[in-house]
């Protein structure tokens, strides 16, 4: 199982590295969560360097896509030649986004009709792509979800691991993360958002 979440040049930390955190709590073999990037060593925008778990050509191959967000987003959608390399199905793969990650799918006409939560920044442009914003943290339709605000990446995570290990594995990868003294009260903030979406 490959959750690969897509990290371009200018990321957000909190997008991507909560997501990565979140979904590397399970722990069973096969289990593969890998920051998926368009080169091998991406800059944040706050000038964190990682180096890339694995390149976008394994994007399309991956059960779960997560697409996270940052400051050069409408760069990224500019670039015909990076958007091509993003082959995502929603037929047959779990795919969402983060914040500005949102515009990369309505640009990829990935989204469809199904409504979409972004960051405030980012909203205009993802209107303006075609696509109702929501104004909430968390949407899913299927297998597209999105988030809006940072830390709503801890929603589109849980999402996933709902989705292919079962609510109790989100309820724990949740628990564990979650601030001490408010754990019970956060999971069921979190999971009331995952729990009106699942199949």
């Amino acid at each position: 199982m490959h959750i690969a979440i897509l990290t371009f040049q200018g990321f957000n930390e909190l997008d991507s590295l909560i997501a990565l955190g979140i979904l590397n709590r399970v722990r069973r073999p096969g289990w593969r969560v890998t920051l998926c990037c368009p080169e091998p060593v991406v800059t944040s925008m706050n000038g964190v360097t990682v180096h890339a778990q694995s390149l976008l050509a394994e994007a399309g191959s991956a059960d779960a896509v997560l697409v996270g967000s940052g400051v050069r987003t409408r760069e990224v959608v500019a670039d015909p030649v990076l958007m091509s390399r993003l082959e995502l199905a929603p037929s047959n793969q779990l795919i969402g986004a983060q914040c500005s990650g949102t515009l990369v799918l309505a640009r990829l006409g990935v989204l469809g009709d199904v409504p979409a939560c972004t960051d405030l920044t980012t909203k205009p442009w993802v209107q303006e792509a075609g696509v109702e914003v929501l104004d909430q943290p968390f949407h899913a339709r299927g297998n597209i979800a999105t988030a809006g605000g940072c830390l709503a990446s801890a929603y589109l995570a849980a999402w996933v691991i709902a989705r292919l290990e079962g609510r109790e594995a989100a309820v724990a990868a949740l628990h564990y993360v979650a601030p001490v003294g408010e754990k019970d009260a956060y999971v069921a903030q979190a999971m009331a958002h995952i729990d009106r979406v699942l199949p």
